[in-house]
């Protein structure tokens, strides 16, 4: 009945695949690769200690059929165990080890330290992130909770990146928050509660605010005939609406290279290149959504083009008059000088007749 591998007699060879198989009585048997089983005289009742350890083991764990062992051999026989009982004691200890880890692992989760155990945090009863429908007018409370907590945990409610003020008995285990007046501007906000001392346990719930479609933009423009227009509806609705345009309450008829259009989720644009007189009116922007249709007119008034006097020729003739005078003094100066020294030499003539007197 040997307890470890040294008990085993070092005169002694065995059996099977090296393999360690485990007893009831946490006796070990190791056996090697050969073909027969030998005992020395002197441990005449080891044959049968050891067959009987190995049947009651096998028997005992109800893995494999009984071993076909002599167990009245003699001390100085042989026994060779058939092919399917080496296959079944190769089982047996397969199926053991595996159970035996399958029992650690469970062992080791049942013991695990408390604090090992993951703190889980709910909105509203959701532990996952969702989103939250609402209208304009509303309001919404949000209550985040820690569930598996072991001891006192501090919350932490964010509005987008900006971190929300909560008071002093909001924050330990569980924290609301209350969203009031809900507007159209809020679609789409997000609120993320958090654990203070582990912010990458968090939960989030996305605003989703339904309302019809908003419309805005110039609602009266004036342009000079062969000038290029660009009438902008813009629009915000949830779901988003279908857009269209219409012309004096009929269907607008769109001209190729005269007519463009440009459509996203925030506006539709038209544009009018070279804008004509038949395209005075009023133009209306229509935004069909499943809660309601909403309508804006936008009035065009196209205007005669000014005539304008040209510039650059008054200009050029400017500098040609400027010009001419120039060359025209330059030619006559020398008699333009002439005239000067005679009106001098007169006046002095004048005056010596006058003190001659």
């Amino acid at each position: 009945n040997p307890q470890r591998e040294t008990d085993f007699e070092p005169n002694v060879s065995y059996l099977l695949d090296p393999t360690v198989i485990k007893c009831s009585n946490s006796s070990i048997i190791k056996m090697v690769k050969g073909k027969e089983f030998r005992v020395p005289r002197q441990r005449n009742d080891w044959p049968q200690k050891l067959a009987f350890r190995a049947q009651w083991y096998i028997i005992d764990k109800r893995k494999v059929h009984k071993l076909s062992v002599d167990q009245s051999a003699e001390s100085n026989a042989l026994f060779f165990p058939s092919r399917s009982d080496l296959n079944s004691l190769n089982m047996a200890w397969k199926t053991s080890s595996l159970m035996q880890m399958y029992r650690f692992l469970l062992l080791a989760i049942l013991f695990l330290p408390r604090e090992m155990t993951s703190s889980v945090l709910t909105v509203n009863g959701k532990t996952e992130n969702y989103i939250l429908d609402t209208e304009p007018g509303l309001e919404e409370s949000l209550n985040c909770a820690v569930q598996n907590h072991t001891r006192e945990e501090e919350l932490l409610w964010y509005r987008e990146d900006g971190i929300v003020d909560l008071k002093s008995g909001n924050k330990i285990n569980s924290s609301s928050v209350c969203v009031t007046s809900i507007s159209e501007n809020d679609d789409g906000i997000t609120f993320t509660c958090k654990l203070r001392r582990n912010q990458s346990t968090s939960i989030s719930v996305v605003l989703n605010v339904t309302f019809p479609p908003l419309l805005s933009g110039n609602d009266f423009q004036t342009a000079e005939e062969g000038s290029d227009v660009k009438l902008v509806c813009n629009v915000k609705s949830n779901p988003q609406a279908q857009m269209m345009w219409y012309k004096n309450s009929g269907v607008l008829n769109l001209e190729k290279n005269h007519h463009q259009l440009q459509q996203t989720s925030e506006y539709l644009q038209l544009s009018i290149t070279k804008v004509k007189k038949s395209d005075n009116g009023t133009y209306s922007c229509i935004a069909n959504s499943l809660m309601e249709t909403k309508t804006k007119d936008f009035h065009l008034i196209v205007k005669d083009k000014a005539s304008s006097v040209p510039i650059e020729p008054i200009i050029a003739a400017c500098i040609v008059v400027f010009l001419t005078m120039l060359f025209g003094l330059i030619a006559r100066r020398k008699r333009i000088m002439k005239v000067s020294k005679y009106s001098k030499l007169k006046s002095r003539l004048n005056k010596g007749r006058e003190l001659a007197i």
